[in-house]
């Protein structure tokens, strides 16, 4: 274990090698978000077509299921629909942005709460979804813990259309106006988790869930 004095002096020896100066730093942050603020864009793909239909189809290339809905006050029953179609348990956790939804109308039983190791199904929202590759992208937060989207075997992930962006440009591009600072964790998940690192054999829910399960909501 570092000695806390150790740890100092080293700290130290680096800031003298990088030149860090302390008064500097609000300086240099603004030095840097202006030139991300200035930075052009390469050249990106042309998505041709509605966002949704693109996101709708990639999602489903990458393994997920989906399904839709007007609004967000039918979310419970399409949840319901979805696991008791599949065979899963009806017990499960979401974020606090959803814990007032009636789920207890549509059968479930759900507790606004981050994940634990024996939670089988997480529900959460989504700061935006990404049309190029169909990827979701959560920003971690007190309200919005991201483990309730890796621990469960289900992980089932509310999306209102109105937050599908081109590509993942568009995602950051978005952080940035509305959080300015990047949270302890950006994630994205493209479908249920999976690796082909032992002999080239496919495992799902190797790092994550089993199975990712999309419901698009038209109106919030």
């Amino acid at each position: 274990m570092t000695h806390p004095a150790s740890r100092d002096d080293i700290l130290a020896r680096v800031r003298a090698a990088l030149a860090h100066d302390p008064a500097q730093v609000d300086t240099r942050r603004r030095a840097a978000l202006d030139y991300l603020g200035a930075r052009v864009q390469n050249t990106r793909p042309q998505l041709a077509g509605d966002l949704t239909q693109r996101f709708c189809q990639r999602a489903l290339a990458m393994s997920s299921t989906l399904d839709r809905v007007a609004r967000l006050t039918q979310v419970p029953a399409a949840v319901a629909r979805y696991l008791k179609a599949n065979g899963l348990p009806v017990k499960g956790v979401c974020w606090a942005c959803h814990a007032a939804l009636d789920w207890a109308a549509a059968g479930l039983h759900v507790e606004a709460r981050a994940a634990g190791h024996d939670d089988l199904l997480g529900i959460t929202g989504t700061f935006c979804a990404i049309a190029e590759t169909g990827t979701l992208m959560l920003l971690s937060g007190a309200e919005t813990a991201v483990k309730t989207s890796l621990l469960p075997e289900t992980h089932i992930a509310i999306i209102p259309a109105s937050r599908i962006v081109a590509g993942m440009e568009d995602g950051f591009a978005l952080q940035r106006a509305e959080h300015g600072e990047l949270p302890h964790a950006v994630n994205f998940f493209s479908g249920p988790s999976r690796t082909g690192d032992i002999e080239l054999t496919m495992v799902i829910g190797a790092h994550g869930p089993y199975r990712v399960h999309l419901l698009i909501v038209d109106e919030e």
